[in-house]
């Protein structure tokens, strides 16, 4: 697909689609209807947009410097910001927000538009709810489905700051604000999202350094990656992601073999595979270090229970395997009077005798 500009419209007056779309004809003068989908290497996994639909739409006001100034996935750009309801009810104003493009610090619209704007440039952006707030909402002042009106300017764009050469403190604070964004992703229950900020927080907190940190500041570190690493965990609980939550509890348990979180987690997991043998104890393990835990006791409860439940079902598929359908249906007073009532271990090893006999037996016979 390439990318075309709807024939005869003017310069300012764009509806930007995907070639072989229909939907120029329903834009307004002004205005370009944004259509597009994101380069699959960028940092964010967004979503498409679709061309001609109104959800999100953006109008220049004031022109930038050109093409050539818009900025670049993955730098620190900062937008004069002021965003109204369609009552025009002002929800939010920021005279220099900074945020690093492509990184889903703030609203997708603004992620996704913010990349368009040329430096110097005032738009007008109109978002449906999908890429603000969505159906949740921000109490006390957005509702709801609520669209919203954005004023942007972009003040300026520069490349994000050298990891390497960070100290601890801002360390510490750029990853705590991606799980900070990784968390407002999981209460908004998109959990894509979510994972997206918490890996991004990850990724800062392991990377090298040329800075000494301070054991203080080594100890914040690490309390970060493990916060992070159970958010990760809860997150890809919530997709059926079971390996790679595995992976994340296995992770915080490396760290901190006593972290509840990581246990009750990790014993969830192995349920989820049906591995109550192996998620049995760790709840219990959970348990032992929080005994109110009513989570905890509920889910151990419904783990024998299930674990039983199995066993149950294994020992009749061994007797129908050993020649005896009908033993289900059997009474419990007739069971014990019935040969099948013997322990299996006495059975297996009346046979090993039985069979050990018969080889005895065969070599004396030899030799004589």
């Amino acid at each position: 697909m390439s990318w075309v500009r709807a024939p005869g419209r003017k310069e300012g007056a764009r509806f930007w689609g995907l070639s072989g779309f229909p939907g120029a004809a329903g834009a307004r003068e002004g205005w370009e209807q944004l259509g597009f989908p994101l380069p699959t290497v960028s940092r964010c996994p967004l979503v498409f947009l679709c061309p001609g639909n109104g959800l999100l739409k953006k109008k220049t006001l004031v022109a930038g410097q050109g093409v050539d100034s818009r900025p670049q996935k993955g730098q620190d750009v900062t937008i004069r910001l002021k965003a109204t309801l369609e009552d025009g009810t002002v929800v939010e104003e920021d005279p220099a927000l900074t945020f690093t493009l492509g990184d889903c610090d703030v609203l997708q619209a603004l992620d996704l538009c913010v990349q368009l704007l040329e430096m110097g440039e005032t738009a007008l952006i109109v978002s449906d709810a999908k890429y603000c707030y969505g159906a949740q909402g921000r109490s006390p002042d957005i509702p709801p489905n609520a669209s919203l009106t954005l004023e942007v300017e972009l003040l300026a764009a520069q490349d994000a700051p050298d990891l390497e050469l960070l100290s601890g403190k801002e360390k510490i604070q750029l990853a705590n604000r991606k799980r900070e964004r990784g968390n407002f992703f999981y209460q908004q229950a998109d959990y894509v999202l979510a994972i997206n900020s918490y890996d991004i927080a990850l990724r800062i907190v392991g990377s090298s350094s040329k800075v000494d940190f301070s054991p203080d500041e080594e100890a914040e570190l690490l309390d970060v990656k493990v916060k992070c690493l159970n958010n990760l965990a809860a997150s890809q609980l919530k997709l059926d992601h079971f390996k790679a939550a595995l992976k994340s509890c296995n992770q915080v348990l490396e760290h901190q073999p006593g972290n509840i979180k990581a246990l009750f987690r990790k014993g969830k997991v192995l349920a989820q595979q049906g591995e109550y043998r192996e998620a049995i104890p760790i709840l219990k393990a959970a348990l032992k270090l929080e005994p109110s835990n009513k989570t905890i006791h509920a889910e151990l409860s419904k783990l024998v229970k299930k674990h039983a439940d199995q066993r149950n079902v294994e020992t009749e598929m061994y007797r129908k395997m050993l020649g005896n359908p009908s033993a289900a249906s059997t009474s419990g007073k007739c069971k014990d009077k019935l040969p099948w009532s013997i322990p299996w271990k006495w059975l297996f090893g009346a046979t090993a005798i039985a069979l050990g006999g018969v080889a005895l037996s065969v070599v004396i016979a030899a030799r004589n």
